[in-house]
């Protein structure tokens, strides 16, 4: 990387100036993007954050990179866990690392131009370079970082998901609830059965009702995931009470020839909680 203490202490000079010419020169109207944001909070750390930029990038001048790449890796990191910048689609940030990237360009060329006594066109050349692949650099470092923080997003999101699609709600003790609503396809079974397990077994539960009362539909291949899901309960000391299982579903059950032997069964949830507290209580 090309050196230049002069370039560096001319650059850290004109830091603020450069920092406000690129805000001052947005043109934003997406209201989802932080550059249009009229929130003083959000203006004021816009800036903070461009300038401390500024003053990061300014060191590829006068330091190697064993010691600048870690200062703009810790910028980046920074950056893309603010909640405003995530919302921000990538293109709009990539646009505005370009702006910056030209502003700096207008800048070193007006330095080489005051110092075109000592700074030689080789010299300029391997400056201008040295900064383009500085800004390339930081720009494959920031998606990167978007890219790690928006997949541990997306995973949470879908963690969320999968639980919200089968939770196991603790009434007392080590009984527990499983409301199934909505369609089941075999993807959806699937997580049933797996987050089902895992839950029980956290949360300790012994006991198990499933309620399908807000099942309109059921085919063959998610009734026997269904009947996987028991059997799988009992192998690991959970018995199991279907409840609510609506008349449509019971006829096809039958037109199907699915068989329900061996499992407990209840018309309703209330009364399958009503009679094992009775059997309790006896």
């Amino acid at each position: 990387m090309a050196k230049n203490k002069k370039l560096f202490e001319y650059l850290s000079q004109h830091a603020e100036t450069i920092s406000s010419t690129w805000y001052e020169t947005i043109e934003e109207t997406d209201p989802n993007s932080i550059y249009a944001s009229t929130d003083p909070v959000v203006i004021h750390n816009l800036k903070s954050q461009n300038l401390a930029f500024n003053y990061k990038i300014n060191r590829i001048f006068i330091d190697d990179e064993d010691i600048y790449l870690p200062i703009l890796k810790e910028w980046a990191f920074e950056v893309t866990q603010d909640q405003e910048h995530l919302k921000t689609p990538i293109h709009y940030i990539i646009r505005e690392f370009v702006r910056v990237r030209d502003l700096y360009v207008s800048y070193v060329k007006e330095f080489v131009h005051l110092n075109q006594n000592t700074v030689k066109s080789e010299e300029a050349e391997d400056l201008y370079h040295a900064l383009i692949k500085a800004f390339d650099l930081v720009i494959h470092i920031f998606i990167e970082e978007m890219y790690k923080n928006t997949s541990l997003q997306l995973q949470a999101q879908k963690d969320m998901i999968t639980e919200l699609s089968a939770p196991v709600i603790v009434l007392f003790h080590s009984v527990g609830l499983l409301p199934l609503i909505g369609d089941i396809d075999t993807v959806r079974a699937k997580l049933i059965m797996e987050n089902t397990l895992h839950q029980c077994a956290k949360k300790k539960v012994t006991q198990l009702y499933i309620d399908l009362s807000g099942v309109a539909v059921i085919d063959t291949m998610v009734a026997h995931q269904l009947f996987s899901l028991i059997e799988a309960l009992r192998l690991i000391g959970v018995s199991s009470t279907l409840s609510g299982i609506r008349p449509e579903i019971a006829q096809t059950a039958v037109q199907l020839g699915l068989s329900f032997e061996g499992i407990s069964l209840r018309s309703t949830l209330a009364s399958a909680i009503a009679s094992d507290l009775k059997l309790k209580k006896v």
